[in-house]
């Protein structure tokens, strides 16, 4: 997987190339010999059959699609409607944005988008309208969808997809929705699906559950509740395997495990270490006051918005949010991580002229320009205990003997496991690991493993969603599944904000040590946000 472009998910390159649904058979279709085989004895005499059986191998009756409500309209937002839009067994009836018109967005590239688009509706003239530059807004998400399923879909039967500016109204109003799909910058993520699963439905939704730890185990509790309600974490299907580290750690290659670190070149977005001043008005279409949610009133500036949300703290969850979820979701799992005992954060600062005198910016608003934090975890089991470290903003852990021996450096992102008596080194979420033992030469992975929930594209990873949507059933990747890595992500942002080494008791769900940093693991919600009444 490729990760030095300078993209904001690592799966872009797999939604530029969506492969078309429309040869692909559903995985619950019934095979047609079978089922003449089995009704001629009498098994389904009295059943009804399946307009799926009927209507050909691609056809899905409508009461058999998950109707889903796209919510996000951002650049993300459509890369990721594109793939969705091709799965036969979903039909988008609803998107959802503060934002009306494609105005004010960014991209890693001015045309890739737009370009995406007309290749995906079929028509090789289409424009984002706005300022004509970057695609984006909920018209511009209403438009792909009718343009797709009339032009990619037209044997099937569709209304008009219906837009709005209020999640809340959506929900009100679209009485015959599944499910949703929550693309929303990351303050948003963990109301939103708490306000879905209160109305039982199906969630999808983009890293982080939230960027706030005890709303995020709102979330999570809520999912578990509602077993028959399906929870996806979209990072999940994209994975890395823990096999073969796991048989070289569990086989005493490298002695006792001691410490994991894993180092990412994120941001690739601007950051600032202070906050906005110049006055800009309020793009026409955009609510500001919906985008904001329940964070507290500001001025609009386009400092926070779109591509930049991610760095700031109210707003969203920095580089360990980002990527993390991408990198560390299976070595959580496979090492069985649960809470962190103490977190030790390090970071830059900075430092501007206060008239002639030098003065340090005391910055508790924006995630710093490069850090690294340190998660001591308590033994479990048979594990002992061990350190995590997370890296971005180019810094990476210390160059290993093993390398400067053969003449290498370590990559811009990577990870390492570290034991008594030897190292394990790979990409960023765990491919191509090799070890390096102190008695032998290295060693390389077997094979390359695959995890069995590893989907080819999305397109397959969706149609799985969809199917277990039907089924009520929950597969891997589900909201629970990414507790540990939720509370890892929220303390990584608790620990730089507070600048404090901090300690943790799970079981009260408080830090002890600098009890005013407990404040930055919840949200002061703004009248009308409040998760309770939501």
């Amino acid at each position: 997987m490729k990760k030095d472009l300078p993209q904001n998910d690592n799966d872009l390159q797999a939604i530029n190339n969506v492969k078309s649904a429309d040869n692909s058979s559903h995985p619950n279709q019934i095979d047609r010999r079978k089922f003449i085989k089995v009704a001629a004895t009498g098994a389904l005499a009295f059943s009804i059959i399946p307009r799926h059986v009927l209507g050909g191998p691609n056809f899905i009756a409508p009461s058999d699609k998950v109707t889903l409500a796209y919510v996000g309209c951002g650049t993300q937002g459509l890369r990721e409607l594109l793939p969705l839009l091709a799965v036969p067994g979903i039909q988008v009836i609803s998107v959802c944005d503060p934002n009306k018109d494609a105005v004010g967005y960014r991209d890693w590239s001015k045309n890739g988008i737009r370009d995406s688009v007309r290749a995906a509706i079929g028509k090789p003239d289409w424009n984002p309208g706005g300022d004509n530059v970057v695609p984006g807004g909920r018209e511009n998400g209403r438009d792909i969808v009718d343009s797709y399923y009339s032009n990619k879909r037209a044997g099937d039967s569709f209304k008009g997809c219906t837009a709005y500016a209020d999640f809340r109204e959506l929900l009100e109003k679209e009485k015959d929705l599944d499910a949703v799909k929550i693309m929303t910058p990351d303050h948003l993520h963990g109301l939103f699906a708490i306000a879905a699963l209160k109305r039982n439905k199906h969630v999808l939704m983009h890293k982080p559950v939230s960027n706030r730890l005890l709303e995020g185990k709102e979330v999570i509790e809520l999912a578990r509740q509602k077993t028959n309600i399906v929870t996806h974490l979209v990072p999940w299907d994209s994975n890395g395997s823990m096999d073969q580290v796991m048989e070289w750690i569990n086989g005493g290659k490298i002695g006792k495990l001691k410490e994991v670190h894993n180092w990412t070149n994120r941001p690739v977005w601007p950051q600032f270490p202070t906050l906005p001043t110049d006055t800009v008005p309020v793009p026409d279409g955009l609510n500001w006051d919906l985008w904001l949610g329940p964070e507290a009133d500001r001025p609009y500036s386009p400092e926070y918005t779109n591509m930049f949300f991610r760095g700031w703290y109210d707003f969203g969850g920095g580089s360990m949010a980002d990527m993390g979820h991408y990198s560390l979701w299976t070595v959580f799992n496979a090492l069985q991580l649960t809470s962190p005992e103490v977190i030790e954060p390090n970071l830059s600062h900075f430092v501007t002229m206060n008239g002639v005198v030098p003065s340090q910016v005391h910055n508790n608003f924006s995630f710093p320009m490069a850090s690294s934090v340190r998660f001591k975890y308590p033994a479990n089991g048979d594990r002992p205990a061990v350190d995590l470290i997370w890296y971005d903003g180019g810094i990476r852990p210390a160059l290993p003997a093993e390398l400067i021996a053969n003449n290498e450096e370590l990559q811009a992102e990577g990870m390492m496991f570290v034991g008594e008596k030897g190292k394990i080194l790979a990409g960023f979420n765990v491919q191509n690991p090799r070890l390096f033992s102190k008695k032998k030469k290295p060693e390389a992975a077997k094979t390359e493993a695959i995890n069995s929930y590893a989907q080819k594209n999305m397109v397959d990873a969706l149609t799985l969603f969809a199917t277990n949507c039907k089924s009520g059933t929950q597969y891997p990747g589900s909201f629970p599944e990414a507790e540990g890595l939720t509370e890892a992500v929220n303390f990584y942002a608790a620990s730089l904000r507070a600048g404090h080494l901090l300690k943790y008791d799970a079981t009260s769900r408080l830090i002890t040590n600098v009890p005013d940093a407990n404040k930055y693991l919840m949200r002061e919600y703004r009248a009308g946000w409040d998760p309770k009444t939501i």
